[in-house]
């Protein structure tokens, strides 16, 4: 049995849209960024705490955690803490690339898979109320870098280069391979 590691509604969509049956465990721990950590090296911290923390409750399952990190000149973006958070966010990403890396860990009996993916993003030139427009959706609240691609996100952007599930929040191609090759040998 797998248990995912979270309570993103993307995540969840897209193992389901993949075909996997799973159950929801999310994890207890605080998202903290170390500064003194590359943006992918706390994306892998973050996705590997919460990975080891529900895996301490169910030793007996597949876990399954992601993290995901927007990064602009080495600075973190994680999730507003409010409003004005997502503006200043939105803001200094309007007409600029930055990168999105999620962190994946997969825990199987002893063996801790821990991985990233990074894509880059560019986005529109913002204006103020393009920006206050968007926060005003809802959509900003709880995403990393205050922005969602595969909902109304999808329209401050420019382009993007890499996996657009990475940007969503789960490198599917990489997880759904390394999850059928563990299922497979059960």
């Amino acid at each position: 049995m797998i248990i995912l590691a979270s309570n993103s509604t993307r995540r969840i969509d897209l193992l389901k849209d993949a075909g996997f049956n799973f159950e929801v465990i999310p994890s207890n721990i605080e998202e903290n960024i170390k500064k003194e950590l590359k943006p992918f090296e706390n994306a892998m911290g973050l996705s590997r705490e919460k990975a080891l923390d529900v895996f301490s409750r169910n030793p007996d399952k597949i876990i399954l955690a992601a993290d995901t990190i927007v990064a602009y000149k080495n600075e973190i973006f994680g999730k507003p803490k409010d409003k004005e958070d997502a503006f200043r966010m939105l803001k200094t990403l309007s007409n600029k690339t930055h990168d999105v890396i999620t962190g994946v860990t997969i825990i199987n009996n002893d063996n801790v898979d821990t991985f990233y993916s990074k894509s880059s993003v560019t986005f529109n030139e913002l204006s103020d109320d393009d920006i206050l427009s968007y926060i005003n959706t809802g959509e900003p609240i709880g995403k990393a870098g205050s922005y969602a691609i595969q909902g109304l996100g999808k329209n401050l952007i420019k382009t993007f280069n890499g996996d657009f599930f990475t940007i969503v929040g789960l490198p599917l191609k990489q997880v759904v391979d390394k999850l059928n090759l563990i299922l497979s040998d059960k």
